[in-house]
Protein backbone atom coordinates (compact mmCIF):
# COMPACT_ATOMS: atom_id res chain seq x y z
CA UNK A 1 0.00 0.00 0.00
CA UNK A 2 2.97 2.30 0.49
CA UNK A 3 3.70 1.95 -3.21
CA UNK A 4 0.08 2.66 -4.13
CA UNK A 5 0.05 5.83 -2.01
CA UNK A 6 3.34 7.01 -3.54
CA UNK A 7 2.08 6.38 -7.08
CA UNK A 8 -1.20 8.18 -6.47
CA UNK A 9 0.48 11.20 -4.88
CA UNK A 10 3.00 11.47 -7.70
CA UNK A 11 0.33 11.19 -10.39
CA UNK A 12 -1.98 13.75 -8.79
CA UNK A 13 0.60 16.46 -8.13
CA UNK A 14 2.75 16.09 -11.23
CA UNK A 15 -0.14 16.11 -13.70
CA UNK A 16 -2.47 18.43 -11.78
CA UNK A 17 -2.14 21.45 -14.12
CA UNK A 18 -2.93 19.20 -17.09
CA UNK A 19 -5.86 17.60 -15.34
CA UNK A 20 -7.54 21.00 -14.94
CA UNK A 21 -7.90 21.33 -18.71
CA UNK A 22 -10.80 19.89 -20.68
CA UNK A 23 -8.40 19.00 -23.51
CA UNK A 24 -6.63 15.73 -22.81
CA UNK A 25 -2.83 15.77 -22.54
CA UNK A 26 -0.40 12.90 -22.73
CA UNK A 27 3.24 12.08 -23.29
CA UNK A 28 4.82 8.77 -24.29
CA UNK A 29 8.32 7.85 -23.11
CA UNK A 30 10.05 4.57 -23.91
CA UNK A 31 6.82 2.64 -24.44
CA UNK A 32 5.18 4.04 -21.31
CA UNK A 33 2.24 6.45 -21.50
CA UNK A 34 1.47 9.34 -19.11
CA UNK A 35 -2.01 10.83 -19.49
CA UNK A 36 -4.07 13.43 -17.62
CA UNK A 37 -7.18 15.53 -18.06
CA UNK A 38 -10.64 16.13 -16.71
CA UNK A 39 -11.89 13.09 -18.64
CA UNK A 40 -9.17 10.74 -19.87
CA UNK A 41 -9.74 7.71 -22.10
CA UNK A 42 -6.90 5.36 -23.04
CA UNK A 43 -7.54 3.61 -26.38
CA UNK A 44 -4.08 3.09 -27.89
CA UNK A 45 -2.08 -0.06 -28.62
CA UNK A 46 1.55 -0.93 -27.97
CA UNK A 47 1.85 0.60 -24.48
CA UNK A 48 3.89 -0.96 -21.68
CA UNK A 49 3.25 0.86 -18.37
CA UNK A 50 0.27 3.21 -18.14
CA UNK A 51 -0.04 6.23 -15.82
CA UNK A 52 -3.35 8.13 -15.78
CA UNK A 53 -5.03 10.75 -13.57
CA UNK A 54 -8.15 12.90 -13.79
CA UNK A 55 -11.77 13.26 -12.73
CA UNK A 56 -12.90 10.37 -14.91
CA UNK A 57 -10.25 7.87 -15.98
CA UNK A 58 -10.91 4.93 -18.28
CA UNK A 59 -8.52 2.44 -19.86
CA UNK A 60 -10.10 0.62 -22.80
CA UNK A 61 -7.11 -1.15 -24.41
CA UNK A 62 -4.75 -3.82 -23.18
CA UNK A 63 -1.25 -2.97 -21.93
CA UNK A 64 1.76 -5.24 -21.59
CA UNK A 65 3.07 -3.70 -18.36
CA UNK A 66 1.55 -2.27 -15.18
CA UNK A 67 -1.39 0.12 -14.75
CA UNK A 68 -1.26 3.07 -12.35
CA UNK A 69 -4.58 4.95 -12.30
CA UNK A 70 -5.96 7.60 -9.94
CA UNK A 71 -9.08 9.77 -10.03
CA UNK A 72 -12.62 10.08 -8.76
CA UNK A 73 -14.11 7.52 -11.18
CA UNK A 74 -11.51 5.01 -12.34
CA UNK A 75 -12.11 2.13 -14.75
CA UNK A 76 -9.62 -0.27 -16.36
CA UNK A 77 -11.44 -2.37 -18.95
CA UNK A 78 -8.38 -3.49 -20.91
CA UNK A 79 -6.17 -6.41 -19.95
CA UNK A 80 -3.11 -5.66 -17.78
CA UNK A 81 0.03 -7.69 -18.45
CA UNK A 82 1.74 -6.69 -15.20
CA UNK A 83 0.45 -5.39 -11.86
CA UNK A 84 -2.47 -2.99 -11.37
CA UNK A 85 -2.62 -0.08 -8.90
CA UNK A 86 -5.93 1.80 -8.86
CA UNK A 87 -7.27 4.39 -6.40
CA UNK A 88 -10.27 6.70 -6.42
CA UNK A 89 -13.87 7.14 -5.30
CA UNK A 90 -15.47 4.62 -7.67
CA UNK A 91 -12.92 2.05 -8.86
CA UNK A 92 -13.56 -0.77 -11.31
CA UNK A 93 -10.90 -3.20 -12.54
CA UNK A 94 -12.84 -5.08 -15.23
CA UNK A 95 -10.03 -6.31 -17.46
CA UNK A 96 -7.97 -9.38 -16.52
CA UNK A 97 -4.74 -8.74 -14.61
CA UNK A 98 -1.81 -11.10 -15.08
CA UNK A 99 0.05 -9.92 -11.98
CA UNK A 100 -1.02 -8.57 -8.60
CA UNK A 101 -3.81 -6.03 -8.05
CA UNK A 102 -3.86 -3.34 -5.35
CA UNK A 103 -7.03 -1.23 -5.16
CA UNK A 104 -8.39 1.39 -2.78
CA UNK A 105 -11.55 3.46 -2.92
CA UNK A 106 -15.12 3.83 -1.70
CA UNK A 107 -16.90 1.60 -4.22
CA UNK A 108 -14.45 -0.96 -5.61
CA UNK A 109 -15.05 -3.79 -8.07
CA UNK A 110 -12.38 -6.20 -9.31
CA UNK A 111 -12.46 -8.97 -11.92
CA UNK A 112 -9.92 -11.65 -12.81
CA UNK A 113 -6.55 -11.42 -11.04
CA UNK A 114 -3.70 -13.74 -12.00
CA UNK A 115 -1.65 -12.96 -8.90
CA UNK A 116 -2.47 -11.67 -5.44
CA UNK A 117 -5.25 -9.24 -4.52
CA UNK A 118 -5.07 -6.43 -1.97
CA UNK A 119 -8.29 -4.41 -1.78
CA UNK A 120 -9.65 -1.85 0.67
CA UNK A 121 -12.75 0.34 0.67
CA UNK A 122 -16.34 0.71 1.82
CA UNK A 123 -18.26 -1.40 -0.71
CA UNK A 124 -16.20 -4.16 -2.32
CA UNK A 125 -17.19 -6.62 -5.05
CA UNK A 126 -14.91 -9.48 -6.14
CA UNK A 127 -16.44 -10.63 -9.43
CA UNK A 128 -13.53 -12.53 -11.00
CA UNK A 129 -11.30 -15.43 -9.98
CA UNK A 130 -8.14 -14.69 -7.99
CA UNK A 131 -5.21 -17.06 -8.50
CA UNK A 132 -3.19 -15.98 -5.46
CA UNK A 133 -3.99 -14.87 -1.95
CA UNK A 134 -6.38 -12.02 -1.05
CA UNK A 135 -6.25 -9.34 1.64
CA UNK A 136 -9.71 -7.78 1.91
CA UNK A 137 -10.71 -4.92 4.20
CA UNK A 138 -14.10 -3.28 3.74
CA UNK A 139 -17.45 -2.35 5.22
CA UNK A 140 -19.60 -4.46 2.88
CA UNK A 141 -17.94 -7.22 0.83
CA UNK A 142 -19.51 -9.34 -1.90
CA UNK A 143 -17.84 -12.52 -3.22
CA UNK A 144 -18.89 -13.74 -6.67
CA UNK A 145 -15.92 -15.88 -7.77
CA UNK A 146 -13.25 -18.36 -6.71
CA UNK A 147 -10.16 -17.36 -4.74
CA UNK A 148 -7.47 -20.02 -5.07
CA UNK A 149 -5.17 -18.90 -2.24
CA UNK A 150 -5.56 -17.95 1.39
CA UNK A 151 -7.90 -15.11 2.31
CA UNK A 152 -7.63 -12.58 5.15
CA UNK A 153 -10.97 -10.83 5.57
CA UNK A 154 -12.22 -7.99 7.74
CA UNK A 155 -15.73 -6.66 7.05
CA UNK A 156 -18.99 -5.70 8.75
CA UNK A 157 -21.21 -7.43 6.22
CA UNK A 158 -20.26 -10.25 3.82
CA UNK A 159 -22.35 -11.72 1.01
CA UNK A 160 -21.39 -14.88 -0.87
CA UNK A 161 -22.81 -15.36 -4.37
CA UNK A 162 -23.46 -18.67 -6.14
CA UNK A 163 -19.99 -18.78 -7.69
CA UNK A 164 -18.10 -17.87 -4.53
CA UNK A 165 -15.52 -20.32 -3.24
CA UNK A 166 -12.28 -20.13 -1.27
CA UNK A 167 -9.83 -22.94 -1.97
CA UNK A 168 -7.27 -21.86 0.62
CA UNK A 169 -7.61 -21.00 4.29
CA UNK A 170 -9.92 -18.20 5.38
CA UNK A 171 -8.92 -15.99 8.31
CA UNK A 172 -11.79 -13.78 9.48
CA UNK A 173 -11.07 -10.76 11.68
CA UNK A 174 -14.17 -9.65 13.60
CA UNK A 175 -15.20 -7.89 16.78
CA UNK A 176 -17.45 -10.74 17.92
CA UNK A 177 -16.39 -14.27 17.03
CA UNK A 178 -18.90 -15.91 14.70
CA UNK A 179 -20.53 -12.66 13.59
CA UNK A 180 -19.69 -13.37 9.92
CA UNK A 181 -21.54 -16.41 8.62
CA UNK A 182 -19.54 -18.55 6.17
CA UNK A 183 -21.48 -21.14 4.12
CA UNK A 184 -19.92 -24.62 4.08
CA UNK A 185 -19.97 -24.69 0.27
CA UNK A 186 -17.73 -21.60 0.20
CA UNK A 187 -15.11 -22.98 2.57
CA UNK A 188 -15.45 -25.78 5.15
CA UNK A 189 -15.25 -24.93 8.83
CA UNK A 190 -11.98 -26.87 9.16
CA UNK A 191 -10.24 -24.23 6.98
CA UNK A 192 -11.66 -21.21 8.79
CA UNK A 193 -9.80 -19.35 11.52
CA UNK A 194 -11.46 -16.54 13.45
CA UNK A 195 -9.42 -13.82 15.12
CA UNK A 196 -10.17 -10.61 16.98
CA UNK A 197 -10.24 -7.47 14.87
CA UNK A 198 -7.44 -5.99 16.99
CA UNK A 199 -4.99 -8.45 15.39
CA UNK A 200 -5.66 -7.23 11.84
CA UNK A 201 -2.94 -4.56 11.62
CA UNK A 202 -0.27 -6.85 13.01
CA UNK A 203 -1.17 -9.65 10.61
CA UNK A 204 -1.73 -7.69 7.41
CA UNK A 205 0.57 -4.67 7.70
CA UNK A 206 -0.45 -1.57 5.75
CA UNK A 207 -3.89 -2.64 4.47
CA UNK A 208 -6.23 -0.68 6.74
CA UNK A 209 -9.86 -1.28 7.54
CA UNK A 210 -12.31 1.23 6.11
CA UNK A 211 -14.80 2.85 8.44
CA UNK A 212 -16.61 6.16 8.71
CA UNK A 213 -14.76 6.85 11.95
CA UNK A 214 -11.39 6.31 10.24
CA UNK A 215 -12.40 8.35 7.19
CA UNK A 216 -13.59 11.30 9.30
CA UNK A 217 -10.51 10.99 11.51
CA UNK A 218 -8.16 11.17 8.53
CA UNK A 219 -10.11 14.12 7.16
CA UNK A 220 -9.74 16.03 10.43
CA UNK A 221 -6.06 15.07 10.75
CA UNK A 222 -5.40 16.38 7.24
CA UNK A 223 -7.10 19.67 8.10
CA UNK A 224 -5.11 19.94 11.33
CA UNK A 225 -1.78 19.31 9.56
CA UNK A 226 -2.42 21.96 6.90
CA UNK A 227 -3.64 24.46 9.50
CA UNK A 228 -0.66 23.76 11.78
CA UNK A 229 1.87 24.24 8.98
CA UNK A 230 0.23 27.49 7.89
CA UNK A 231 0.15 28.75 11.48
CA UNK A 232 3.82 27.80 11.95
CA UNK A 233 4.84 29.70 8.83
CA UNK A 234 2.79 32.67 10.02
CA UNK A 235 4.62 32.60 13.34
CA UNK A 236 8.09 32.41 11.75
CA UNK A 237 7.67 34.86 8.86
CA UNK A 238 4.44 36.73 9.57
CA UNK A 239 5.15 39.70 7.31
CA UNK A 240 6.16 37.60 4.32
CA UNK A 241 3.09 35.39 4.63
CA UNK A 242 0.91 38.48 5.02
CA UNK A 243 2.35 39.88 1.76
CA UNK A 244 1.66 36.62 -0.06
CA UNK A 245 -1.83 36.50 1.38
CA UNK A 246 -2.61 40.09 0.33
CA UNK A 247 -1.30 39.38 -3.15
CA UNK A 248 -3.62 36.39 -3.48
CA UNK A 249 -6.69 38.24 -2.20
CA UNK A 250 -5.99 41.39 -4.24
CA UNK A 251 -5.01 39.67 -7.51
CA UNK A 252 -6.28 36.05 -7.46
CA UNK A 253 -6.45 35.58 -11.24
CA UNK A 254 -2.98 37.01 -11.80
CA UNK A 255 -1.54 34.61 -9.25
CA UNK A 256 -3.51 31.70 -10.69
CA UNK A 257 -2.25 31.94 -14.25
CA UNK A 258 1.32 32.63 -13.14
CA UNK A 259 1.10 29.58 -10.85
CA UNK A 260 -0.13 27.56 -13.83
CA UNK A 261 2.90 28.70 -15.83
CA UNK A 262 5.32 28.00 -12.97
CA UNK A 263 3.97 24.50 -12.29
CA UNK A 264 3.92 23.71 -16.00
CA UNK A 265 7.59 24.71 -16.24
CA UNK A 266 8.47 22.39 -13.36
CA UNK A 267 6.54 19.48 -14.87
CA UNK A 268 7.99 20.18 -18.32
CA UNK A 269 11.51 20.19 -16.91
CA UNK A 270 10.88 16.78 -15.32
CA UNK A 271 9.79 15.35 -18.67
CA UNK A 272 12.70 16.91 -20.56
CA UNK A 273 15.19 15.61 -18.01
CA UNK A 274 13.77 12.10 -18.37
CA UNK A 275 14.35 12.30 -22.14
CA UNK A 276 18.10 12.72 -21.69
CA UNK A 277 20.62 10.24 -20.37
CA UNK A 278 22.44 12.58 -17.99
CA UNK A 279 19.34 14.50 -16.93
CA UNK A 280 17.47 11.29 -16.15
CA UNK A 281 19.39 11.16 -12.87
CA UNK A 282 18.11 14.63 -11.97
CA UNK A 283 14.50 13.90 -12.93
CA UNK A 284 13.54 12.58 -9.44
CA UNK A 285 14.78 15.83 -7.90
CA UNK A 286 12.62 17.81 -10.32
CA UNK A 287 9.60 15.69 -9.36
CA UNK A 288 10.27 16.27 -5.65
CA UNK A 289 10.53 20.03 -6.23
CA UNK A 290 7.23 19.92 -8.12
CA UNK A 291 5.53 18.13 -5.24
CA UNK A 292 6.93 20.54 -2.66
CA UNK A 293 5.91 23.60 -4.66
CA UNK A 294 2.36 22.26 -5.10
CA UNK A 295 1.95 21.57 -1.39
CA UNK A 296 3.52 24.90 -0.36
CA UNK A 297 1.21 26.74 -2.74
CA UNK A 298 -1.78 24.90 -1.32
CA UNK A 299 -0.86 25.79 2.27
CA UNK A 300 -0.33 29.47 1.46
CA UNK A 301 -3.57 29.67 -0.52
CA UNK A 302 -5.55 27.92 2.22
CA UNK A 303 -4.30 30.47 4.75
CA UNK A 304 -5.21 33.33 2.41
CA UNK A 305 -8.64 31.79 1.88
CA UNK A 306 -9.14 31.56 5.64
CA UNK A 307 -8.17 35.20 6.14
CA UNK A 308 -10.58 36.14 3.36
CA UNK A 309 -13.37 34.32 5.15
CA UNK A 310 -12.67 36.14 8.42
CA UNK A 311 -12.56 39.51 6.63
CA UNK A 312 -15.88 38.71 4.96
CA UNK A 313 -17.47 38.23 8.37
CA UNK A 314 -16.13 41.56 9.61
CA UNK A 315 -13.08 40.29 11.50
CA UNK A 316 -9.88 42.38 11.34
CA UNK A 317 -6.70 41.15 9.69
CA UNK A 318 -4.92 38.60 11.90
CA UNK A 319 -2.13 40.20 13.92
CA UNK A 320 -1.34 37.49 16.49
CA UNK A 321 -0.44 33.83 16.60
CA UNK A 322 -3.94 32.94 17.79
CA UNK A 323 -5.81 34.83 15.08
CA UNK A 324 -3.43 33.51 12.39
CA UNK A 325 -4.00 29.95 13.60
CA UNK A 326 -7.75 30.60 13.57
CA UNK A 327 -7.57 31.84 9.97
CA UNK A 328 -5.50 28.83 8.92
CA UNK A 329 -7.91 26.41 10.60
CA UNK A 330 -10.98 28.06 9.10
CA UNK A 331 -9.47 28.01 5.64
CA UNK A 332 -8.36 24.37 5.91
CA UNK A 333 -11.78 23.26 7.18
CA UNK A 334 -13.85 25.04 4.53
CA UNK A 335 -11.51 24.02 1.70
CA UNK A 336 -11.57 20.43 2.95
CA UNK A 337 -15.37 20.38 2.89
CA UNK A 338 -15.51 21.95 -0.59
CA UNK A 339 -12.99 19.34 -1.81
CA UNK A 340 -15.57 16.63 -1.09
CA UNK A 341 -17.87 17.97 -3.83
CA UNK A 342 -17.48 15.81 -6.97
CA UNK A 343 -15.69 17.51 -9.90
CA UNK A 344 -16.17 21.06 -8.60
CA UNK A 345 -14.25 20.28 -5.41
CA UNK A 346 -11.32 18.86 -7.38
CA UNK A 347 -11.15 21.91 -9.65
CA UNK A 348 -11.48 24.32 -6.72
CA UNK A 349 -8.59 22.74 -4.81
CA UNK A 350 -6.49 22.63 -7.97
CA UNK A 351 -7.13 26.31 -8.71
CA UNK A 352 -6.38 27.21 -5.10
CA UNK A 353 -3.07 25.36 -5.12
CA UNK A 354 -2.00 26.96 -8.42
CA UNK A 355 -2.91 30.39 -7.05
CA UNK A 356 -0.65 29.79 -4.06
CA UNK A 357 2.17 28.55 -6.30
CA UNK A 358 1.77 31.71 -8.37
CA UNK A 359 2.08 33.97 -5.34
CA UNK A 360 5.29 32.22 -4.26
CA UNK A 361 6.70 32.31 -7.79
CA UNK A 362 5.97 36.04 -8.15
CA UNK A 363 7.68 36.73 -4.82
CA UNK A 364 10.76 34.67 -5.77
CA UNK A 365 11.14 35.73 -9.41
CA UNK A 366 9.72 39.28 -9.21
CA UNK A 367 8.82 39.46 -12.94
CA UNK A 368 9.11 42.96 -14.33
CA UNK A 369 5.62 42.93 -15.85
CA UNK A 370 4.23 42.73 -12.31
CA UNK A 371 6.42 45.52 -10.99
CA UNK A 372 4.66 48.40 -9.25
CA UNK A 373 5.24 51.73 -11.08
Amino acid sequence: MHRLILIVATIIFTVAPLAAQEEKKYVNIGGDSFRAGKTVVFNSDGVDDLFMAGETVRGERAISGSAHLAGRKVTMAGAVGGDAYLAGMDVSLDGPVSGDATLAGYNVRVGQVGGDLRISGANLVISGPVSGYALIAGDEVQFEAVIAGNVSLAAREVDFGEGARIDGRLTVYEENSGAVEIPAEVVPETRIERRNISEWSEATGDLKLWSWRRAVGRFLIGIFIVAAIAALIAAIVPQRLADLRRGILDHPFRNFWFGFLAQSVLIGSSILLMMTIIGFVLAPAAVVITLISAFAGYVVAVYAFGVGLLLTFGRPEPNSIGTRALAAGAGALVVGVIALIPILGWLFVLALALTGVGSIAIWLLRPTFFATP
